[in-house]
């Protein structure tokens, strides 16, 4: 798997948590990047491609594994 992860910190929960911060604009820009850098690395659609999220809400960390589909193609 080519792994491409989005981190995000919260240090209260006062704009909701970390998790929640990675909307599916950002999930759609994450990929279109992720696109970018297996077309400028030669990586082709045989390529399998995960994203992954690591939230950190204060001292909480959680690491979710394949947080999102991806969107779009190249």
């Amino acid at each position: 798997y080519l792994v491409f992860v989005e981190v995000k910190y919260r240090r209260t929960g006062k704009s909701g948590n970390a998790a929640e911060a990675v909307g599916l604009q950002k999930q759609k820009v994450i990929c279109r990047t992720a696109d970018f850098y297996r077309y400028l690395h030669r990586k082709g659609e045989d390529t399998a491609v995960r994203y992954d999220v690591v939230a950190i809400d204060g001292e909480r960390i959680r690491w979710i594994r394949n947080a999102f589909p991806h969107w779009g193609g190249i």
